[in-house]
């Protein structure tokens, strides 16, 4: 299982995504450009001495990210509000990936349709979204669960 990140645009949520992934054991992509100047100064406050702990890889745009996760055989989950399927209603893989859009804006078109699947949080009615760390947190969570991926 692995998460990755779409043109992030907080450092703090993504060292606490990277913090997260660290402490579960799951590697991380970072889809550049970022909007921020990416370092460990960066994300130290939200990632601690956890993200420089984290197994994390940077692609240089979107279709660096693609090229990588085909030549890997990965399966593409986005995580989205306009998601098809419920989280709890999902049949993870241990060789998906789940993806993550920047804050402001989500995944452009493109992206979207390059997902092989789209899935949604299910929150209350009126709320239009979770913060993005927090969403990938409960994501990761669900999908190692039922992969059995949580490390003894």
């Amino acid at each position: 299982m692995e998460i990755a990140l779409y043109q992030p645009e907080i450092a703090g949520n993504v060292g606490t995504i990277l913090r997260t992934a660290a402490c579960l054991g799951a590697p991380a992509h970072i889809v550049e450009p970022c909007g921020f100047p990416f370092s460990d100064a960066a994300l130290k406050r939200a990632g601690m001495d956890y993200a420089e702990r984290a197994n994390v890889q940077r692609h240089a745009d979107w279709s660096m990210f693609e090229q990588w996760r085909r030549d890997e055989g990965a399966r593409l989950v986005l995580m989205t509000t306009r998601g098809a399927t419920m989280l709890t209603d999902f049949a993870f893989t241990p060789r998906d990936v789940l993806l993550l859009g920047s804050e402001s804006a989500g995944v452009p078109a493109a992206v979207h349709s390059a997902a092989e699947a789209r899935v949604v949080i299910p929150m209350r009615p009126g709320f239009r979204s979770l913060n993005v760390a927090v969403a990938a947190g409960i994501a990761l969570a669900e999908a190692l669960r039922q992969t059995k991926g949580f490390e003894a």
